[in-house]
C-alpha cells in the first residue's frame, strides 16, 4: 500500500493533500494517481463492511476524494477518458426524499469504474423508464427507507416491464429496511446490504472485474 492509499484509507485529509501535491508536482500520470485513490476508496469500503467505519467516516473519505480529483482530472490530456465498467441508474423512488445511503452507492459505483447516473429523489417510474431508454443503462438501483417506498419500488419495476425493456436490465434495491421478501414482494433481482453490496451486484452482473 503507498502513501497517498494509505493516508485517504486512514482519512488523513491534509496527509493526503500533501502527497498529490507532491506526486502531481514530480509528474506523475494522474492515471496513477486516479487508480490509488479508487484503491483506497476499496479499502474504506472494506472498512464499512467490517464494522470499522461507518457513514460519517464515508462521506468523509468521499469529501477527500472530491478534492482529490478535482485538481488531478484537468491534468489529464482531453483524449483519454477513465475506462467505465457499464451503465448503472440510481435514484430513491416515488414519495421518499431520503438521500444519503443513494449518494453513497452512486459515489462508491463512481469509483469502482462505472458511469453512474443519478436521478435524485422522489423519482417517479417513468423517469426510470425514460433513462434507461435515453442511456442504454443494464443496472438499475432503486433506493427507499421508508416502508410506503416498497410499493413505489413494486410500482417502478411494473412499469419497466409494461416499457419492454424488463430483460434487458438487472434492479437492485437497497434502503435500511430491504431483505429478500422485500426484494421477492418488489418483483426485483437483489438487494444490497450497503453500498459495497451495491458495486459488487453491479460488477457482477456487468462482467467487471
Amino acid at each position: 500500500m503507498n502513501d497517498l492509499v494509505k493516508a485517504i484509507a486512514d482519512l488523513k485529509e491534509k496527509e493526503a493533500m500533501n502527497i498529490l501535491q507532491s506526486r502531481l508536482q514530480a509528474g506523475e500520470d494522474p492515471l496513477a494517481i486516479l487508480a490509488d485513490t479508487r484503491q483506497a476508496l476499496e479499502i474504506v469500503g472494506k472498512k464499512f463492511e467490517t464494522g470499522e467505519y461507518f457513514i460519517p467516516e464515508l462521506l468523509y473519505s468521499s469529501e477527500i476524494l472530491k478534492q482529490i480529483t478535482e485538481i488531478t482530472k484537468p491534468r489529464l490530456t482531453g483524449d483519454v477518458d477513465l475506462k467505465k465498467q457499464g451503465k448503472v441508474i440510481i435514484g430513491t423512488v416515488a414519495g421518499d426524499i431520503h438521500d444519503i445511503g443513494k449518494d453513497i452507492a452512486a459515489f462508491m459505483l463512481e469509483i469502482n469504474g462505472f458511469q453512474v447516473f443519478n436521478l435524485g429523489v422522489d423519482v417517479p417510474a417513468e423517469k426510470f423508464v425514460e433513462k434507461i431508454k435515453e442511456t442504454g443503462a443494464t443496472v438499475i438501483g432503486l433506493s427507499g427507507f421508508l416502508t410506503l417506498s416498497f410499493d413505489a419500488m413494486k410500482e417502478t419495476v411494473e412499469a419497466i416491464k409494461t416499457a419492454g425493456v424488463r430483460d434487458k436490465v438487472k434492479i437492485m434495491i437497497g434502503g435500511g429496511l430491504v431483505n429478500e421478501k422485500i426484494k421477492e414482494y418488489t418483483g426485483t433481482d437483489a438487494y444490497g446490504a450497503d453500498a459495497m453490496a451495491g458495486v459488487n451486484l453491479a460488477k457482477k452482473w456487468i462482467g467487471g472485474n
